[in-house]
């Protein structure tokens, strides 16, 4: 089985708290972990997170630690930069064993192609926030905010991210203008044009579990959900894509 999740944002705290938001996702990991021949974390693990040279940030101990077992033991573990950790730099490859990927990757996986990232940027508008991408992107900009203590930048930094306005269900647009409107939605029907044989398009970043087939008939964007509230991942078992929820059931997918 390979097994997809995104949008932990360990770090606050929703229908549960960050501490056990976190402990909900370990047990989620140990359930699978005898089945799970690949696991991809399809970015923001983190509400906010930045990668000090010598620095690990308090907390969050659970997580890393079962993360490591799962890499440890063999299982395939891959990590895509969210737009909440987009400063996670080589801390997850070089200590938990697990493949970083900043942008969205194509791969074939038990003979399917699948279209991979966390969804953050891509897609038409939002000009705004990719210009805002690019200046956190900046390795100037990343050297001076290392510059600042962990007390003060750390803080500073959860202060950004939980001014975010991402972090709902985000399912009122979705129902009032329709998926031909979503500009994940856009991105993958206009990368259908380039490249016709890929099979599934996941992404996270979106916080709605949708599973939508693409106007070839074929293809399907498949989005992740989060963690806040609907414990939803997928999976994909060799010859189809599904929905599931952990411990919650209440929960359905879109459209």
């Amino acid at each position: 089985m390979i097994y997809f999740a995104s949008d932990f944002h360990l770090g606050i705290d929703a229908k549960l708290t960050s501490k056990e938001r976190e402990k909900l996702i370990v047990r989620w990991l140990e359930s699978i972990k005898e089945k799970a021949k690949a696991i991809y974390i399809v970015g923001d693990i983190f509400d906010f997170y930045f990668e000090y040279k010598t620095v690990v940030p308090k907390g969050y101990v659970r997580i890393m630690g079962k993360l490591a077992e799962l890499s440890d033991s063999g299982i395939e573990m891959h990590f895509f930069i969210g737009n909440h950790d987009m400063w996670i730099f080589d801390y997850f490859e070089e200590e938990l064993g697990i493949k970083t990927h900043r942008k969205p990757i194509v791969t074939t996986i038990l003979g399917k192609k699948f279209l991979i990232g966390h969804g953050d940027g891509l897609g038409p508008n939002d000009h705004g926030y990719k210009f805002l991408k690019k200046v956190f992107a900046n390795p100037i900009c990343q050297w001076l905010f290392a510059r600042l203590h962990p007390n003060f930048a750390i803080g500073l930094g959860n202060f950004w991210s939980q001014k975010s306005k991402d972090k709902n269900m985000g399912t009122d647009d979705f129902e009032t203008q329709g998926i031909e409107k979503q500009y994940l939605y856009l991105y993958a029907e206009r990368k259908l044009i380039e490249q016709p044989d890929i099979d599934y398009f996941i992404f996270g970043h979106r916080h709605i579990p949708i599973d939508y087939t693409l106007s070839n008939g074929k293809s399907r964007y498949l989005n992740l959900g989060q963690w806040l509230f609907a414990n939803s991942y997928v999976v994909f078992d060799g010859n189809d894509c599904q929905h599931k929820f952990f411990e919650n059931e209440d929960v359905r997918v879109y459209p």
